[in-house]
């Protein structure tokens, strides 16, 4: 598993022939106005489209809405989904068939973001602040099904984003909160109450709020997934909009509020868990050209170049070595979505056709009516500490206790009284004793903090 995760990029498929045989990496960009024709002149109208790096070649033009932030993806290489922007549904369309009318996935609700797996058979929509996934394998039952609605969040969804191999996947919003949620774990079970699927809560951001286009904040923290540590907390002296990693790891990139894009090297040396960035000091590592804040980033494969997309309605690439700006392509509104990626085959191929059908997605879950308890028996660690003790900590105890006794609500419910008249009073005993400890510790400490000097 990646030792990191990237807020707001797309996925990817596999390569597809050019003239020399090779593969081919194609720039897919959305901007937030609808287009009302496609055209084959490179950021000539809204809406999403596609051309390639190397030449700028236009691969297509997408017609329709135009597309949310952090609302852009691929589907299996076939199907290229659009979030729109305040309603209710999900544009999708044939990527070989660039003259099509999109068609439209109808949800319960605006999605604020959108993240379809690497694998192609899961899809993720943040709606409100809860996260709806759907199964899309045609090896499936009944394709388009609404798997989970899963709810941890406290406000709106801003960002999701799957691991490279479709593993587990992260979501964040508004309430501050980074969380890590293992699919297979839950997946496997087929049935949404499914306990354990919630692994780990990795990080929060000091009280600042994460919106749907920015974190508006100018510090950034690197966490790895599998055991939550703080790796890297970067300070900078602008607020950043948007980051991404290089393929290898060895690059940060983060985009700025001004317009400016910062580069940070990530095996610098002498290794520093805690850095300040100061432009000034640092003129050798910021790409300028960009006149309105960055919204998204992306690196090519070879690591060699960086896509950058702004509210200035344009979308640059650079040379990553030189902080050079090799193509800038205008677009009519806001720049919300541009990622890199190798062009799946049916991209190229207009004769090609989809291997799988678009399923008609459910908007009401499969087989269970309610999943109010889909968390209540996971268990939320707050992990990313620098010094952590032996033992369980208080908080990791108490939350503990709340998803126990919102169980024992939820079986409540369903009957079984006399064992929950006992269950409730060992949870009221716990509770009791750890108030108890808890007022121990502050005292302690109060006498500690208190106590005269000699």
């Amino acid at each position: 598993m990646a030792a990191s995760f990237v807020v707001g990029g797309g996925g990817g498929g596999g390569g597809g022939p050019s003239g020399s045989g090779g593969p081919v990496e194609v720039a897919v960009v959305a901007s937030s106005s609808a287009s009302t024709e496609g055209g084959s002149a490179l950021g000539s109208a809204g809406g999403c489209s596609a051309w390639e790096v190397a030449s700028g070649t236009s691969v297509g033009a997408y017609r329709g809405a135009g597309c949310a932030p952090r609302g852009l993806a691929l589907l299996g290489g076939e199907y290229l989904l659009a979030a729109q922007p305040g309603k209710a549904c999900v544009a999708a369309w044939e990527l070989q068939r660039k003259d099509q009318l999109q068609q439209k996935i109808i949800c319960p609700g605006p999605v604020t973001c959108l993240a379809a797996a690497p694998n192609g058979l899961y899809i993720l929509a943040g709606i409100a602040e809860s996260i709806y996934l759907w199964e899309v394998s045609v090896f499936s039952r009944s394709p388009g099904n609404l798997l989970a609605i899963l709810n941890r969040h406290y406000q709106d969804l801003s960002c999701l984003a799957f691991t490279d191999d479709s593993s587990h996947f992260l979501s964040g919003a508004k309430d501050s909160l980074v969380v890590v949620w293992n699919l297979f774990r839950y997946a496997s079970e087929l049935r949404p109450a499914a306990s354990g699927f919630l692994q780990q809560q990795i990080c929060q951001s000091r009280g600042r709020n994460l919106s749907p286009c920015w974190i508006t904040f100018p510090l950034l923290s690197l966490w790895e997934i599998s055991s939550g540590d703080l790796l890297l907390s970067v300070v900078f002296d602008v607020s950043l909009t948007s980051v991404t990693l290089d393929l290898m790891e060895y690059h940060l990139f983060c985009g700025g509020l001004d317009g400016s894009v910062f580069q940070v090297d990530l095996c610098s040396w002498p290794v520093q868990r805690e850095r300040g960035f100061q432009s000034e000091r640092e003129p050798g590592k910021i790409f300028k050209g960009h006149r309105n804040q960055v919204t998204c980033l992306s690196v090519s494969t070879d690591g060699s170049l960086l896509l950058s997309g702004s509210h200035d309605e344009t979308v640059r690439l650079w040379d990553i070595q030189s902080k050079q700006c090799l193509r800038t392509v205008n677009y009519k509104g806001p720049v919300t979505n541009a990622f890199l990626t190798l062009a799946p085959a049916n991209m190229l191929n207009p004769d090609g056709k989809p291997r799988v059908p678009l399923p008609k997605f459910s908007r009401h879950l499969h087989g269970v009516e309610s999943t109010e308890n889909s968390t209540s028996d996971g268990l939320t660690l707050c992990l990313g500490q620098h010094q952590k003790g032996s033992g369980e900590s208080y908080l990791a105890k108490a939350e503990e206790l709340y998803l126990l006794m919102c169980a024992t609500r939820e079986k409540n419910l369903q009957g079984d009284q006399e064992q929950l008249k006992i269950r409730v009073t060992e949870l009221e005993e716990e509770v009791r004793s750890l108030r108890k400890i808890n007022k121990g510790l502050f005292d302690f400490s109060s006498r500690i903090l208190t106590k005269p000097g000699k």
